[in-house]
């Protein structure tokens, strides 16, 4: 006992002495670097919390949009029941949404973004912290996105040096579509799928080096494959990171620079990554069976074939190889075909690739977000750091390393599908913010490197050009910085306008900033809340999800869209009159419909009028109309679009409703709120010679009602918003 009592104080002795001699080696250059990380990610956290100014005084947070209330309902019930309740032993079927039928959420939900928010849920309340799951749900995409501008550095790191990773986390951090789609309440899929994403780039990356270690290899490899493996689970854009790693893959083997180390790499990662994935329910094992998935198949197959080829010792056994390959090739995708296994790529993401074919399904069309980017937007969203993008092709040429090659098929595909679809400028944020950072980066290195050299001393020549001074080379600098300062902070920061904005339901499905949180959608739901869990209420699908969580009754569709039969059918209900809604609304029981609609006061001759602002329903009729116009029996409905319910009139810059149109349910439901808001408050109705007072249906809530044109103007820029609900009454037989 002694000796190890005195062996084990020597030791403790002897290790002091050791710790007291480290020095901690610290350069000037990680400091900085260090400190300009960190302040990044604070103003990509900062920026993403400005919503909370409106939130703070209705004294709790709110989720932005509609989809982000399922995700939280699907989070809420993976709290209650447990992680795989949902799937196991039965499958969770939600009678709430799409009645009657409901909707089986493990067949039609990713589970990724309620899992990982549900466990660290579970953590946080075991710490103690005592937090509401709605606020928690509404904070988790800030962090995330904080989380991203650090992974988007490691990535740009490796790929061009500090600097690079700097920028890329920066540009990253200020990009308008990923501040939108990261900020307070946007608990979507996107919160987890941009961070997964770039996640799996490096990890991939890392992987396929050659001069890595085997065993390292394997740990980037599985890394990766568990990375995608989870980006599966959580989000259906999960084709996108499959696909450009398989053109990656393909363009190494044309180039002749495949190796052993991305046969490895590529299997491991694939493998994990599919095994997680068709474990999924809403995704399953057909999920390997779609056309988008194939293709890791075949560049397997084909990888393999070049290792065959590199050990194969005589062209007879290389002319063998090519015959069993292909043989097995044409053979299995024949079978597969004939079997009914292969499967196309869902209409959404078709849709994507070939942006036309949206023409032809109103329902997309229908949401903004779904349609091609304008060159606007696009220069509205990147600026004139656009110039940078540009240049960073020209340096990726001149090195065209793999990380380089990855880049940019990385670069040019998110460019095309953001040019196919505005939502997915998304997708393209941390391509264009590693492209514009390798551009700054690439340009800036000569004028850097001039700056750091030493004062040259020698005779002045009479002819010829002289050496460049130092202070040519920080007037370029000088430049590049208020080009970019212009790009991002002036007149006025675009990000800050982009993060300045409440959520949606606090902003009252207005498009404004209002000084104030607009209480009407609020007060509905809470209203509805006293109906009953049972009581179905009829709306339009954008807000389904709103009524369901927040008004705990049951409705009719949501923004799911899963079902476009009952999408139809709920459009005939507000395009058809009201006898024929009558009949459909019977067929779904429904006790209640409901109707919002926005107006503006104009003022003329003195007097203030009131007339339809275009941000409610009387906005989306149209949409209302087309989509239940291509149903099959659209014919007996006598309609197809709009165009049956009136026409545009040019010299009014208004649309004219004719008979049809002014004895639709739709109409008549919106235009009597209007009028009754107009009557109590002695504003003029623009439209008071053309309101139809409803038969069947009997006001039994108007939020917005009391709302008078005072406080609409000082809090919510003059217009005023009315959610109307409306009890039906059917006739006695």
């Amino acid at each position: 006992m002694e000796i190890k009592s005195f062996l084990s104080k020597e030791h403790l002795v002897n290790g002091l002495k050791s710790f007291g001699k480290l020095r901690i080696k610290v350069n000037h250059d990680s400091i900085l670097t260090f400190s300009a990380l960190i302040l990044i990610l604070s103003t990509a956290f900062t920026i993403r919390v400005f919503p909370m100014r409106w939130e703070i005084q209705k004294g709790s947070l709110h989720l932005s949009e509609f989809d982000p209330y399922f995700q939280y309902r699907f989070t809420d019930y993976i709290i209650k029941n447990g992680p795989v309740s949902w799937a196991w032993p039965t499958q969770w079927v939600d009678k709430q949404r799409w009645y009657p039928s409901g909707i089986n959420i493990a067949k039609s939900g990713f589970p990724g973004l309620p899992l990982t928010a549900a466990f660290f849920y579970k953590i946080v309340s075991a710490l103690g912290i005592n937090v509401d799951l709605m606020d928690f749900c509404a904070i988790f995409p800030p962090i995330m996105g904080m989380l991203a501008c650090l992974v988007i550095y490691f990535l740009g790191k490796d790929i061009g040096g500090k600097p690079v990773g700097l920028f890329a986390a920066l540009f990253l951090a200020l990009s308008p579509s990923y501040i939108q789609r990261t900020s307070v309440g946007f608990f979507d899929d996107e919160t987890i799928g941009i961070f997964s994403l770039i996640l799996f780039v490096l990890l991939f990356l890392r992987a396929i080096e050659q001069d890595r270690p085997m065993a390292s290899t394997v740990k980037y490899s599985l890394a990766s494959g568990a990375v995608l493996g989870y980006f599966c689970s959580g989000w259906g854009a999960a084709y996108y990171p499959i696909g450009i790693t398989v053109v990656f893959t393909l363009a190494l083997i044309l180039l002749k620079r495949h190796t052993q180390h991305l046969l490895l790499s590529y299997s491991l990662t694939f493998g994990l990554g599919l095994f997680i994935a068709i474990n999924v329910p809403k995704l399953s094992s057909t999920y390997l069976t779609t056309a988008a998935i194939l293709p890791v198949a075949g560049i397997f197959l084909i990888l393999c074939l070049c290792e065959v080829f590199r050990a194969a010792a005589s062209t007879k056994w290389k002319i063998i190889s090519i015959a069993v390959f292909l043989a097995v090739l044409i053979g299995s995708f024949a079978m597969l075909w004939q079997l009914g296994y292969m499967r196309g790529i869902a209409g959404k993401f078709i849709s994507v690739i070939n942006p036309f074919a949206r023409a032809a399904s109103p329902l997309i069309e229908s949401v903004a977000e779904h349609r091609i980017s304008a060159w606007g937007s696009l220069y509205y969203e990147f600026g004139i750091a656009i110039i940078f993008f540009a240049a960073s092709f020209f340096f990726i040429f001149r090195n065209l390393n793999n990380k380089n090659l990855f880049l940019l098929i990385f670069g040019l595909t998110s460019l095309y599908f953001a040019c196919s679809m505005v939502r997915l400028l998304v997708l393209m944020a941390p391509a264009f913010s590693l492209l514009t950072a390798v551009g700054i980066a690439g340009v800036l290195k000569p004028f850097s490197t001039l700056l750091k050299e030493q004062p040259r001393v020698g005779v002045k020549k009479k002819y010829g050009f002289e050496h460049v001074g130092k202070e040519f080379s920080g007037a370029a600098v000088f430049l590049i910085f208020l080009v970019l300062m212009t790009s991002l902070a002036f007149p006025m920061p675009k990000v800050y306008r982009q993060a300045y904005s409440p959520t949606t339901i606090t902003a009252g499905s207005l498009p404004i900033a209002p000084n104030e949180p607009v209480w009407e959608w609020l007060e509905m739901l809470d209203y509805t809340t006293y109906l009953g869990a049972t009581t179905v209420v009829c709306s339009w699908w954008d807000y389904g999800y709103w009524l369901t969580v927040l008004g705990n009754v049951t409705t009719l569709a949501d923004n799911g869209t899963i079902n476009l039969t009952q999408i139809q059918n709920v459009g005939f209900i507000f395009m058809a009159n009201e006898t024929e809604s009558l009949e459909m609304l019977n067929r779904y029981d429904a006790q209640y419909i409901l109707v919002f609609t926005t107006f503006v006061l104009r003022q003329s001759g003195g007097q203030y009028y009131a007339s339809w602002a275009g941000y409610g329903d009387e906005g989306k009729w149209m949409w209302m109309a087309r989509i239940s116009g291509k149903s099959p029996q659209a014919s007996e409905w006598g309609w197809t679009d709009e165009e049956a319910f009136g026409a545009f009139n040019t010299t009014t810059n208004n649309w004219q409703w004719n008979d049809r149109g002014m004895n639709a349910t739709i109409y008549k439901l919106m235009s009597y709120g209007k009028h009754r808001w107009c009557e109590k408050h002695g504003i003029v109705d623009a439209d008071a010679l053309n309101v139809r007072i409803p038969m069947y249906f009997e006001e039994e809530y108007f939020a917005g009602l009391e709302l008078t044109p005072t406080d609409a103007g000082n809090n919510y820029g003059g217009l005023i918003p009315l959610v109307c609900l409306y009890k039906i009454n059917y006739p006695s037989d």
